[in-house]
């Protein structure tokens, strides 16, 4: 069921997430200080791409919450209202209210994306 939610997932607009994330992480990646935000951009894109069957498992510390404070103001809040947005129209059926979720999910990601683990449920 979680490969047929994520093929659905893909085709109907989980690359235009992911592409956001990767848009972010190659805009972070022009300058030298950004590299390390701009490479956990594009891990995280791999949620963006298949959410199903995956899970996000906070482990921050200090310097995570530093770095969530300039992510947020940087580039977190565009993502996270885009995905929340997303996320808001899709719950309005039921058919796409699995979805929504998924939205929602990859939105409080976008919020505060380091010292967080995308893990595999079981």
């Amino acid at each position: 069921m979680k490969l047929i939610g994520n093929i659905i997932w893909i085709i109907c607009g989980g690359l235009l997430s992911a592409l956001g994330w990767w848009l972010a992480g190659v805009l972070w990646c022009i300058t030298i200080i950004g590299i390390p935000v701009g490479l956990q951009c594009f891990k995280l894109s791999s949620i963006s791409l298949n959410p199903f069957g995956k899970d996000v498992v906070d482990e921050g510390g200090t310097v995570s919450c530093l770095l969530n404070i300039i992510w947020f103001f940087v580039s977190g809040l565009e993502l996270a209202i885009g995905n929340a947005l997303i996320g808001i129209m899709l719950c309005v059926t039921i058919i796409g209210f699995p979805f929504g979720i998924q939205y929602f999910k990859i939105a409080s990601l976008a919020l505060a994306p380091f010292g967080t683990k995308v893990v595999k449920v079981a």
